[in-house]
C-alpha cells in the first residue's frame, strides 16, 4: 500500500476484542509494508554491524604492515557506508509509509463505525474519548506499527552480531553474548509501572479533552450566564492534573533511558578491562580487541530500538484499547442480526435505479409503543419525557440504540433493523434535537443525497430561512448567500438560525419518511407557525413524524399521537385531545399539578373560566407573553 493509493477501498473488519488483538490485526494487514521496512532495516543495521569487523581488520593490517588487507578493509567500509546510507533512507521512507497507512486505516475504520452508529455512539462513549481516539490515539497506534519493523531489524542485527562475536573471538564474544540480552531485558521490570503511569496520563488527558470540547461547544451559553470563568478554572485544574501525570510518566521513562545508558557503559568497562588482560597475555590481538569494542559500542544504536518499541507499545496499548472499544460497538438488530444482512426486496418496495438501495414504502409503525404514522400524512407525537422522545426518534430511524430487546420498527411492514444501513437511511431520515452543521459554504451544506424532488430554495423557504440568508450575506464577502461560509457548527448563527438551516437540509433530502425531534424548539412562535405551514405544504404526500409539544405544530398536524409511559395513550387531533386528555393537556400547556387540580375542581362545580366565551370548545391554552429565539 502506497500513500498515493489512500484512502483504502475497504479498510477491512478489525479484530476489536481487545487492544493487543487489534494491534495484531493491524500488523497483519500491514504485512507487506512491514517486510519491506524489515529488509531495508536489515541492510542498514548489518551495514553498521560490519564496520567493527572492518575497522579491526584495518587496525590489524596496519600493525602487520599489509597494504592489501588495508585496502580490502577500506573498500568494504566504503560499501558498508553506502549500505548504511541507502538502507537508512529507505527504512525511514517505508517506516513512515507504514505509520501513515496504518493511521489512515484506523481513521477510516473509526469514521465508518461513527457513520453506522450515529448519535448512539456518544451514548456509549464520551465525546472527549471519541476525539482522543480519532486524533492522538491514531498517531500512537501508527507509531507502534512504524517502530515494529525497525525493532525486528534491530533484534536480528543484535543476534547476528552476538553470534558473530562468539565465533570471531570466543573469549570476549561470550561476555557480549551474555551481557547484551541482560541489557535488553533489564528494563522489563520497570515497564509495568511506566505503562500504568502512561495510562493514568492518558486518562487525565481524555478527561481534559472532553471538558474542553464541552466548554467550547457551550461557550455562547456560558458567556450569556457569566460562567466561562468557572469552566476555565475547571479546565486549568484538569490541565494541571495532566501536567503532573505527564511529569510522573516522564520520570519513569527517564529512569529507563538512564539504565539503557548506564548498563552498556558498565558492560564496556568490564569488556575493555578483561580484553586488556587477554591482550597482555597474547590470547587476543589488538585488532580483535578493537573489533569487539567497536561492535559493542555500535550495538548501543540497535539496542535503543528495544527501548523505543517498549515505549511505543506502552503508549499504543491503551490507545488501541480505546479504539477497539469504539470499533466493537455494533448496530445490532432486534433479531440479533447486523446491518450487513441483505434481505430480498420486500413486496411493495419503491423501485430504485440499478446500484441504489431499494427503500420500502408505507406506514411507519413502532410495535414497542404502538405508534402508527400513516403513509403520506403529517403525524405529531407528544411525549412528556424528552429523553424518551429522543430514543423513539432513533428507533424510528432503524437505530435501536442498543435496546436489542425491543421489536424492530417497520416501514411498509419491513423491519428497518434488518435492512442494510444505507437502505434504512434512504427510507427514513431522523433529525435529532441537536443537529450538527459542518463548516463550509451553505451550498455544500445543502449538497446532500436526495430524491431531487425538493430544491434548496424551496427547502430554505419552507424552513423560513430568509433572515438567515441575509445574515450570511452581511457577514460574508460573497453576494450569493449560497456561497457564504458557515463557521464550525454554525456558531456564528443563533440557535434558531442553526435549527432552521438543519431543517432545510433535512427537507432537501426528501426521504420517504422524515422524523423530526423538536425541530422548532429554538425559534419564536411567529416563525414557528410559518415553519409549521411550510412543513405541511412541502411534505404533502410524504410521511412525516414530528416529536414536539408545541401547540402550533400540533394544531397543524393531520394526526396527533399522545404517548404516556412508553405507550400510545390517545390518538386524534390537537383540538380534541386538549379537551379530552388531561395528561396531554398538561404536557402541551405546561400545566402544573396544582393548576390541574384547581381546574378539575372548577369543572366539578359546574363553572367555566370567566374569560371563556359561550360555546367555547376547549379551555383557553396559556401562551407565553414573550417569545424569545434562543441565541445559544
Amino acid at each position: 500500500m502506497h500513500i498515493r493509493d489512500l484512502p483504502y477501498a475497504d479498510p477491512g473488519e478489525p479484530d476489536a476484542r481487545s487492544g493487543p488483538r487489534f494491534l495484531l490485526w493491524l500488523g497483519r494487514n500491514q504485512l507487506s509494508g512491514q517486510l519491506k521496512s524489515l529488509g531495508w532495516g536489515l541492510l542498514h543495521f548489518l551495514g553498521i554491524a560490519a564496520l567493527p569487523y572492518m575497522v579491526g581488520l584495518a587496525v590489524q593490517a596496519v600493525i602487520d604492515g599489509s597494504g592489501t588487507r588495508l585496502a580490502l578493509a577500506g573498500g568494504v567500509i566504503l560499501l558498508a557506508g553506502l549500505a548504511i546510507a541507502g538502507g537508512d533512507t529507505m527504512l525511514h521512507r517505508t517506516a513512515v509509509t507504514n505509520w501513515i497507512t496504518a493511521a489512515a486505516r484506523v481513521q477510516q475504520l473509526l469514521a465508518r463505525r461513527t457513520a453506522r452508529l450515529g448519535a448512539a455512539l456518544t451514548r456509549r462513549v464520551a465525546a472527549g474519548e471519541v476525539v482522543a481516539v480519532s486524533t492522538g490515539d491514531v498517531e500512537k497506534i501508527g507509531w507502534f506499527v512504524e517502530a515494529l519493523s525497525r525493532f525486528a531489524a534491530a533484534a536480528v542485527t543484535v543476534l547476528v552480531v552476538c553470534v558473530g562475536l562468539v565465533v570471531y573471538q570466543p573469549a570476549l564474544g561470550v561476555i557480549v553474548a551474555i551481557g547484551i540480552p541482560v541489557l535488553a531485558i533489564a528494563v522489563l521490570p520497570l515497564l509495568p509501572r511506566a505503562t500504568r503511569r502512561a495510562d493514568h496520563q492518558r486518562e487525565k488527558a481524555g478527561r481534559a479533552t472532553e471538558l474542553a470540547s464541552d466548554t467550547v461547544a457551550g461557550l455562547r451559553v456560558l458567556r450569556g450566564i457569566g460562567g466561562e470563568e468557572l469552566f476555565l478554572e475547571r479546565y486549568r485544574l484538569a490541565s494541571q492534573e495532566v501536567r503532573a501525570a505527564a511529569v510522573r510518566s516522564a520520570r519513569m521513562w527517564a529512569v529507563i533511558s538512564a539504565i539503557q545508558v548506564l548498563l552498556p557503559g558498565l558492560l564496556l568497562i568490564g569488556l575493555v578491562w578483561h580484553g586488556v588482560h587477554l591482550a597482555r597475555e597474547g590470547r587476543v590481538t589488538v585488532g580483535e580487541l578493537v573489533t569487539v569494542y567497536s561492535a559493542v559500542m555500535l550495538l548501543n544504536y540497535p539496542l535503543r530500538h528495544f527501548e523505543e518499541i517498549a515505549m511505543a507499545y506502552s503508549f499504543s496499548r491503551p490507545s488501541a484499547k480505546r479504539a477497539a472499544r469504539v470499533l466493537s460497538l455494533e448496530r445490532t438488530t432486534a433479531a440479533g442480526g447486523t446491518e450487513e444482512s441483505t434481505p430480498a426486496a420486500p413486496a411493495g418496495a419503491v423501485a430504485a435505479p440499478v446500484g441504489q438501495p431499494v427503500a420500502p414504502a408505507g406506514d411507519l409503525y413502532d410495535p414497542a409503543t404502538g405508534l402508527l404514522a400513516p403513509a403520506g400524512r403529517l403525524t405529531a407525537v407528544v411525549c412528556g419525557d424528552p429523553d424518551a422522545a429522543g430514543r423513539l426518534a432513533e428507533r424510528l430511524g432503524g437505530h435501536p440504540a442498543f435496546e436489542t430487546d425491543l421489536p424492530s420498527v417497520r416501514l411498509g411492514g419491513v423491519p428497518l433493523d434488518g435492512l442494510p444501513l444505507d437502505t434504512a437511511r434512504t427510507a427514513v431520515l431522523v433529525q435529532d434535537k441537536d443537529p450538527v452543521l459542518l463548516s463550509g459554504t451553505l451550498r455544500s451544506l445543502l449538497d446532500v443525497p436526495s430524491s431531487g424532488g425538493v430544491g434548496p430554495q424551496r427547502a430554505l423557504a419552507a424552513a423560513q430561512c430568509a433572515d438567515v440568508l441575509d445574515a450570511l450575506v452581511q457577514g460574508s464577502v460573497a453576494d450569493d448567500p449560497m456561497d457564504a461560509h458557515l463557521t464550525e457548527r454554525g456558531r456564528s448563527l443563533s440557535g434558531g438560525q442553526r435549527q432552521r438551516l438543519a431543517l432545510a437540509r433535512s427537507l432537501v433530502t426528501d426521504p420517504e419518511a422524515l422524523v423530526l425531534d423538536e425541530p422548532t424548539s429554538a425559534v419564536d412562535s411567529h416563525t414557528e407557525a410559518r415553519i409549521a405551514d411550510g412543513l405541511r405544504e412541502l411534505r404533502a404526500g410524504r410521511t412525516t413524524v414530528v416529536l414536539t409539544s408545541s401547540p402550533l405544530l400540533l394544531d397543524r398536524a393531520e394526526r396527533v399521537v399522545f404517548l404516556h409511559e412508553g405507550e400510545v395513550a390517545a390518538v386524534g387531533v390537537h383540538r380534541e385531545l386538549v379537551v379530552t386528555q388531561p395528561g396531554y393537556r398538561a404536557v402541551v400547556t405546561r400545566e402544573t399539578d396544582e393548576e390541574a387540580a384547581e381546574e378539575a375542581g372548577t369543572a366539578r362545580a359546574g363553572h367555566r373560566p370567566a374569560d371563556d366565551g359561550p360555546g367555547s370548545a376547549a379551555p383557553r391554552a396559556r401562551v407565553n407573553t414573550i417569545d424569545i429565539e434562543e441565541t445559544a
